[in-house]
């Protein structure tokens, strides 16, 4: 029988975030950590968990559990029915949302500060939002009003919503408005789909 002459490959060197080498993990049972189950009663208790030194918070499954082939009335939480929902009992996709970011008032404060920092130290005229998004629409709104306190400044969310644009962002991306374009250019549109 011939040998393999296969070579494993050297491993990849990871670089694990600094904050992650003593880092606390507690993980929570969303159906059972308050009385009301939901993402929203758990966000409430973020700062007391902060308090006790958690770091990092692993939720248990937040997908719809699959209704075939139940064992008991709930069910595993890991025998997922769709990978791309939230379960409705524990709440939204903007209640996940919520919890995992800007509804903390010291990060708003930290991540605005940060913002304010550049502005005032560097002279910096705007940013460029990342998946701008995923963040609320509020914190964006104020974080402008601070910054215009400094200067005027010029921010782009990498996002397309026309919401971002009431009192947050001057500009924001515009993938369908480029794509509507492209279709046209290839024939597959005409110009009256640029006004849907």
């Amino acid at each position: 029988m011939p040998t393999s002459t296969h070579t494993p490959a050297d491993p990849v060197r990871l670089t694990h975030p600094e904050w992650s080498k003593d880092a606390v993990i507690y993980q929570i049972n969303q159906r059972h950590f308050t009385p009301e189950g939901t993402l929203a009663a758990a966000a409430e208790h973020l700062p007391r968990l902060r308090d006790l030194g958690v770091d990092i918070l692993w939720l248990m499954p937040i997908n719809p559990i699959g209704e075939q082939n139940r064992k008991g009335g709930l069910g595993s939480p890991y025998a997922v029915r769709d990978y791309l929902a939230v379960n409705p009992e524990f709440g939204t996709l903007e209640d996940l949302r919520g919890f995992v970011d800007y509804d903390q008032p010291g990060l708003r404060e930290y991540m605005a500060d940060a913002m304010a920092h550049w502005v005032r130290e560097a002279d910096v005229d705007g940013f460029r939002c990342d998946v701008a998004g995923y963040v609320p629409v509020d914190f964006w709104e104020a974080a402008r009003a601070q910054l215009e306190q400094i200067k005027t400044v010029f921010l782009l969310a990498e996002w397309e919503n026309r919401d971002l644009h009431v009192g947050a962002f001057d500009a924001t991306y515009a993938w369908s408005w480029n794509e509507t374009m492209h279709h046209i250019a290839h024939g597959r549109a005409s110009a009256t789909d640029l006004k849907v």
